[in-house]
């Protein structure tokens, strides 16, 4: 592994709002609205969160018909990626940032976020670039 493979892991996570999707998706498979809703930024902003954490290797996504899923990566492929992955498991869940929105998770519904968005949902993969 080369210091660029390390600098690239570092720097995915150098925004709060990529720190903020990788301890969400600490609790499972979420979808590009899900994130969308629980970070309360734009469909475009979260989408470049999600490429630069994936190009990183710390997540992984999946395309299921419409949607698009992302998922944390297991880190088999980059010493990096499993070791800061598997200390983010224990650093900030006391922070009230992180908190509040984990609670907020259960209620984020990704059908109803679907049918009442004006603008369609923006799970779809042909959304995801």
């Amino acid at each position: 592994m080369a210091m660029k493979d390390f600098i690239e892991v570092m720097k995915a996570l150098r925004d709060p709002n990529r720190v903020k999707i990788v301890k969400m998706l600490q609790r499972g498979e979420l979808c590009v609205c899900e994130i969308q809703e629980a970070l309360g930024v734009a469909q475009p902003t979260v989408s470049k969160h999600l490429k630069i954490l994936e190009t990183a290797g710390l997540l992984r996504s999946r395309k299921e018909g419409l949607w698009a899923y992302y998922r944390l990566d297991d880190g088999g492929s980059s010493p990096y990626v499993a070791t800061v992955l598997g200390n983010l498991k224990h650093w900030l869940e006391e922070s009230p940032e992180i908190r509040e929105m984990v609670e907020r998770l259960p209620d984020i519904q990704r059908a109803d976020l679907c049918r009442t968005s004006v603008q369609g949902c923006s799970c779809t993969a042909e959304t995801i670039k």
